[in-house]
């Protein structure tokens, strides 16, 4: 059991080095600007 999730795990780890095309500061700033606008639509819904 140990030595098939060790493996399963390897195989994961060494697929996900292949996919390497995403940059870190366009998923940053794009989760950045997501939440700015659930931000916006929160504030637009709470008004006091």
């Amino acid at each position: 059991m140990i030595t098939t999730s060790a493996a399963a795990l390897t195989l994961l780890a060494s697929e996900s080095a292949e996919h390497e095309n995403l940059n870190p500061y366009v998923t940053g700033i794009g989760a950045f600007l997501f939440l700015m606008v659930l931000l916006w639509i929160t504030t637009r819904f709470n008004r006091d």
